[in-house]
């Protein structure tokens, strides 16, 4: 039986200071992608009687959507579900969410060569992206949701992101007077 969901946010903090300048930050980033998480496992029955998973998870979404009523308006989660959650549209989302940081990386570290700048922040991303991919594999398998085309998804979702992210590569290594030109 599947149950309604009220949201609340007073659980989950965000720096406000930088949520208000507009800034996307790596803890707004995770924030996103949990909400996402968050938004896949609405699909599935959790019973209510004596269960605490379904009170834990009540609790979340209610967090969740208190945390992001400021900046994403009232039930950000359920408003979130209704966005092209496809794993083309998803990959697209993480990689220009990822690459988003790319020229903050480099006036951080004005010291590296372009060369080395860009392989250090891509080697960060890719790190940050598995180990995305792999929490929210075991977040799912925990909750009995991966199979089927859930998994077949996720795997697409991998590929059109390391596709995305090879091709911003190759882009960023590109000598300045070819980025101009395409």
């Amino acid at each position: 039986m599947a149950n309604s969901v009220s949201l609340n946010s007073k659980a989950i903090s965000t720096d406000s200071k930088v949520a208000n300048q507009g800034e996307v930050t790596a803890a707004r980033a995770k924030l996103q992608l949990n909400v996402s998480i968050m938004e896949a496992s609405a699909t599935i029955s959790i019973g209510v009687g004596g269960n605490p998973q379904a009170l834990l998870y009540k609790s979340a979404i209610t967090s969740i959507n208190e945390a992001l009523r400021a900046e994403l308006g009232e039930n950000a989660v359920q408003n979130a579900a209704r966005q092209d959650n496809s794993p083309q549209a998803t990959a697209d989302r993480i990689v220009s969410l990822a690459s988003g940081f790319y020229e903050v990386f480099k006036r951080q570290n004005p010291q590296m060569e372009d060369d080395a700048a860009l392989q250090k922040f891509m080697d960060a991303v890719k790190g940050g992206v598995e180990q995305g991919f792999k929490e929210a594999r075991d977040i799912l398998k925990g909750l009995n949701a991966l199979g089927g085309d859930v998994a077949a998804n996720i795997d697409k979702t991998y590929e059109f992101v390391t596709r995305g992210f090879d091709s911003f590569a190759a882009r960023m290594a590109q000598p300045k007077e070819e980025k101009e030109a395409a």
